[in-house]
């Protein structure tokens, strides 16, 4: 592939998107597809449309998003709607290729709704759907390509609007414009914090220092999320783009992507993303003709679910001990290799290109109050479709358990929602209605978190919910401060107690008297927030904790049982 400029890549991008317009087959293949049996299905198509001299493209996409109907396979023939089939094996794969491609028979009954169908993509429109609207209720800014494009093509993601804010930015856009079209996007951190990005790439920016750096936080650790790991696998260049426009803002020439181990296919195609980038002259020295010099690496994570915190990442990178540091200073001003990082999640870049190529306000009209724009959720647990959403921010948590992932599999009543992971916290079927935001979400004692969301039925045990957290926390800990050491196990003992019914009143203020001294003291977010779950599950369901803590009193009076 040729090294472009600037205006050559706008007639690669006009050739390419013209090539691309011809009848094709994709097929899903992130690891939820290929744990699904997504190979097999590939595998039979392009046998089975070799073999009936078939003339249509097969490729490969990411995840589309609708995770519980995998294996996903979409025909698209330029002219009619998009089918989407779900749960695809070997015989439906045969019968796609000569049902559906050579005899224009759609197979109506294995027919599943399909990406458009669900959701509308942004640049398809300005807007999302209005609440209460009929049409679509998700809206695609981060997920736009997932499961449209092939993640492993350089040439598809060109084709949709790929590396253009690049362009832009680099065509003649100063940092101090960049920064204040994200200040008026109100974009903010999607890794849980929510810190307004534009101050954070300032305050980058200003920091002195011999050297610049950028790092992608790829290391999700949340218990049943996967939101960054689809969209490094499904659209690895939006991220590579994101980087490359922060790398030019804050003066940095060199970035990381820290990304976990347990990952391999994110890596194999961030890998790949980045050796086409060069080849095509937008990573490296002089990106598109100018005098921007780029490059980007990658670092595996250490395993440790602390990593994910900024000083540890940045201590994992430098080949330490992944623990946290005190802060200030804070990384933007003192970070890796003691210089100033500007640390930023996989959805937060993701969102940095349509910013600059639509405009901060655009971005900024989507949403409620300081919320501003779309959030990507993996909704998982009790519910009936289960899989990755992205949301405007307002959306109300009923619409999308009820709405958008059809309510519960078994037909049960929702007791609760758990958002924010084992730093989040359990919110009750009676405030379904509440708006997702991260104020909302706040005042009802979880977090938005890095977007987890775990649906729960009225036959699981808050009890046994928070026990399982808390001791994902303990064991997750670095040990390095007391409160989160000691004071993580010591709730941990107390739970085991109510749960094997040897608990009485007095745990009950014990595990509150720790878990309010712990988010004080504690000297990173994980010990600051372990014990969110277990204070939201006390808040709205003492009563199960109490139930529990009655049987073991009554236990306790039965003659012939042993006392510990």
């Amino acid at each position: 592939m040729p090294r472009f400029t600037a205006q050559e890549l706008d007639a690669h991008r006009a050739k390419v998107t013209q090539l691309l317009d011809k009848p094709s087959i994709k097929v899903g293949m992130s690891t939820c597809g290929v744990a699904a049996g997504a190979v097999l299905a590939f595998d039979t198509l392009v046998e089975e449309a070799k073999s009936k001299s078939a003339n249509i493209l097969i490729s490969r996409t990411g995840c589309a998003g609708m995770c519980s109907m995998e294996p996903l396979v979409e025909v698209c023939i330029p002219g009619q709607p998009a089918a989407m089939y779900g749960n695809v094996d070997a015989e439906l794969a045969r019968r796609i290729i000569n049902e559906h491609v050579l005899s224009s028979q759609p197979i109506v009954e294995r027919l599943v709704p399909s990406i458009e169908a669900l959701a509308v993509a942004y640049d398809k429109s300005d807007t999302p759907t209005p609440p209460g609207a009929s049409g679509p209720r998700q809206y695609r800014i981060v997920l736009r390509n997932c499961g449209v494009i092939d993640p492993e093509s350089i040439d598809e993601y060109i084709a949709r609007e790929g590396y253009q804010a690049l362009q832009k930015a680099l065509s003649g856009m100063t940092s101090e414009q960049i920064i204040e079209e994200l200040k008026v996007s109100g974009l903010r951190g999607r890794g849980g914090a929510g810190f307004p990005t534009w101050h954070k790439w300032q305050l980058t920016r200003d920091a002195q220092g011999d050297e610049h750096y950028i790092i992608c936080n790829g290391d999700e650790g949340d218990p049943g999320a996967y939101m960054d790991r689809s969209v490094l696998e499904g659209d690895p260049h939006s991220i590579i783009e994101g980087m490359i426009i922060g790398g030019y803002v804050i003066g940095a020439r060199q970035g990381v992507f820290y990304i976990r181990a347990e990952y391999p296919l994110a890596v194999q195609r961030i890998e790949k993303a980045i050796r086409q980038a060069r080849a095509a002259g937008l990573l490296g020295k002089n990106i598109l003709g100018t005098e921007f010099s780029f490059d980007l690496e990658i670092r595996l994570g250490a395993g440790a679910f602390v990593c994910g915190e900024e000083t540890a990442l940045i201590a994992s990178v430098e080949g330490k001990r992944g623990t946290p540091r005190p802060r200030p200073p804070f990384p933007s001003v003192k970070g890796l290799w003691n210089m100033p990082t500007m640390i930023n999640n996989v959805e937060t870049l993701a969102n940095i290109a349509p910013i600059l190529v639509r405009g901060g306000k655009w971005f900024g009209s989507i949403g409620i109050g300081k919320s501003t724009g779309t959030k990507v959720f993996a909704v998982t647990g009790k519910i009936k479709n289960s899989g990755l959403v992205e949301i405007p921010m307002g959306t109300t948590l009923r619409e999308v358990v009820n709405g958008i992932c059809g309510g519960i599999a078994s037909g049960r009543r929702v007791k609760a929602v758990q958002t924010g992971g084992p730093s989040g916290g359990l919110i009750p079927e009676q405030h379904l209605d509440t708006p997702v935001s991260y104020e909302h979400l706040q005042a009802l004692g979880s977090i938005m978190g890095s977007g987890g969301m775990i649906v729960m039925d009225d036959t699981d045990s808050v009890v046994e919910l928070s026990r399982f957290y808390l001791g994902f926390c303990v064991d997750e800990s670095c040990g390095k401060c007391a409160p989160c050491r000691i004071g993580g196990t010591q709730i941990l003992r107390t739970l085991n107690r109510i749960a094997d019914l040897k608990g009485t009143e007095r745990d009950i203020a014990t595990v509150r008297r720790i878990a309010h001294a712990m988010q004080k003291a504690s000297l990173c977010g994980l010990g600051q927030t372990a014990p969110n779950p277990i204070l939201s599950a006390l808040r709205y369901f003492e009563p199960e904790f109490m139930e529990r803590i009655a049987a073991a009193k009554t236990a306790r009076k039965e003659p012939g049982i042993a006392r510990k």
